[in-house]
């Protein structure tokens, strides 16, 4: 027992050790930004959020104080993927990448979480005033929020009926897949989404969506995704103030 104990005490610190030896390599997010696509970086950042962990990887939106990153497909145990709550500080190396717009770390080689007590939670940034510009991808993946939005009608071709939200983005869904709805500000119409992965059916923000009605008018919170454009994945939805 003993022996077993003490080779289980020489892996974790063999892994902690580890970890903090990537942290050391870590760029900063000033440089993670202004690397070339395609090029391999390692990160420090704190798990914002998660979506559901399937097949050992986990897809994070993560943070720091100085901006925000979206790590697509981060291979990951189920057991760690249960400790990545709000706050949880790692290390991550993958490849800075593109896809329709997003950039993401992805093909990840390696994934640490770094247990020093140390702990970050990003505040929601108004971005309702960027909505439209290009200033607003420079935003891109942190919590942001969108202020005074008017709930538009969503159609479904061939369907004449006017929703407030269609599950997929051409309501070829049903319950517990994506939902998307329009706002519209200014007389501008946006196109958002609540990730199933992220949110649910049950959580606060799909049941309000699925409760939405035509004109209403809201604030929102979420992470600033980008699919050819702003495609915010919402995670909080409340009547506006």
């Amino acid at each position: 027992m003993k022996k077993i104990l003490a080779a289980v005490l020489a892996l974790t610190l063999a892994l902690s050790l580890c970890a903090f030896a990537l942290a050391e390599e870590a760029v900063s997010y000033a440089d993670y930004a202004a690397a070339d696509l395609d090029t391999e970086v390692t990160i420090t950042a704190y798990v914002q959020a998660h979506q559901s962990w399937w097949e050992d990887k986990v897809t994070i939106y993560a943070a720091d104080a100085d901006g925000a990153y979206f790590l697509y497909e981060t291979p990951c145990s189920e057991e760690d993927a249960e400790k990545l709550v709000p706050g949880t500080k790692f290390v991550a190396t993958g490849y800075k990448s593109e896809w329709s717009g997003e950039v993401e770390l992805a093909d990840i080689s390696s994934f640490e979480i770094i247990d020093d007590g140390d702990t970050y939670i990003a505040e929601p940034v108004d971005v309702t005033d960027l909505l439209g510009t290009d200033e607003l991808a420079e935003k891109m993946n942190q919590l942001v929020s969108f202020k005074g939005m008017t709930v538009e009608s969503s159609t479904i071709e061939g369907d004449e009926t006017e929703y407030a939200f269609l599950y997929n983005w051409d309501g070829s869904g049903e319950e517990g897949n994506d939902l998307y709805f329009n706002v519209s500000l200014d007389g501008n119409v946006y196109n958002f989404t609540v990730e199933s992965y992220l949110c649910g059916p049950g959580t606060d923000v799909y049941e309000a969506v699925k409760a939405l009605n035509v004109g209403d008018v809201i604030d929102l919170e979420g992470f600033l995704y980008w699919y050819n454009g702003a495609n915010p994945h919402i995670t909080a939805v409340t009547a506006a103030e």
